[in-house]
């Protein structure tokens, strides 16, 4: 299947019936690839394995690779895509999606329908501490030393660091031009504070309840929705005194509604998801 989640845009191969089923680094290049067979000129941002869940209670188990070829934790846009199918065909309106970063709990929003093209997502609690993110050595997340620029003058700063189960550093700019998303993500994706890189994040707070959230994705790029990156922009505004704890982000590809719950401190994203071809890949 190819699928897409706010415009993140994903092949999915389901093997819960097909155990033998494996994937290469080589063969998750190929298929990502603009103007591949599979997945014609767009190519993928992730390729997605649906397989039988290894823990009790789950309703299906997500394998996630890069287009580089790489195996990750987490892809919050694809989890909206992979539980949609579940909750659809299983009738259900709550589904347990599993992954290497733990269990994530999905459902039908509130005032829609099984099949609505929407899903909401209980991302879990971000992690805050430095070797969680992780980084190189110990300091506060809430503001890193990473700076892009002169010394005495950086055209970025202060960036706050978050896990959603994959590292997100997150600048805040008040214009993408001059942020130059493209080119600073690769710089700082590699940055030597990052032992596993970083998705490096642009955010322009438009209001308290309002974002515009520029991703560069590490072994993808600039990507179109970031679910994580998303996640991660909210609580590092929060974190920053920046915004609420309630806000809309819009992406390149659509618009995401991340909740940072005090209650409990789990963060909640909802956003579209947008089946473009059911036919086995």
């Amino acid at each position: 299947m190819i699928m897409n989640g706010a415009g993140n845009r994903f092949a999915v191969f389901d093997a819960r019936e097909r155990p033998r089923f494996e994937l290469t680094p080589e063969r998750v290049e190929a298929i990502s690839k603009p103007g591949s067979s599979t997945m014609g000129p767009k190519g993928a941002d992730q390729v997605i394995v649906m397989r039988t869940p290894k823990a009790q209670g789950a309703d299906v188990f997500m394998e996630i690779w890069n287009q580089k070829g790489f195996e990750v934790d987490a892809c919050g846009n694809a989890t909206r895509c992979i539980a949609w199918l579940v909750l659809r065909e299983s009738d259900k309106e709550e589904v347990i999606v599993e992954t290497n970063d733990g269990l994530l709990r999905c459902r039908v929003p509130k005032g829609m329908e099984v099949g609505d093209m929407q899903v909401a997502v209980n991302m879990g609690p971000p992690k805050l501490e430095w070797d969680q993110v992780p980084l190189k050595e110990p300091m506060h997340t809430h503001h890193i030393d990473v700076k892009v620029g002169p010394i005495d003058n950086p055209v970025l700063s202060n960036p706050g660091a978050v896990s959603m189960g994959n590292p997100h550093c997150v600048f805040f700019v008040e214009d993408f031009e001059r942020a130059r998303p493209d080119k600073i993500g690769p710089m700082i994706e590699f940055h030597p504070l990052f032992p596993e890189q970083a998705n490096i994040g642009f955010a322009r707070v438009d209001a308290p309840d309002k974002m515009r959230l520029k991703v560069w994705e590490r072994g993808v790029g600039m990507t179109l929705a970031c679910g994580t990156g998303a996640c991660a922009a909210v609580v590092a505004a929060v974190r920053q005194k920046r915004g609420s704890r309630k806000m809309e982000v819009e992406v390149d590809g659509g618009t995401l509604f991340i909740e940072w719950r005090e209650a409990d401190d789990h963060v909640i994203m909802t956003g579209p998801v947008e089946l473009e071809q059911e036919a086995v890949v």
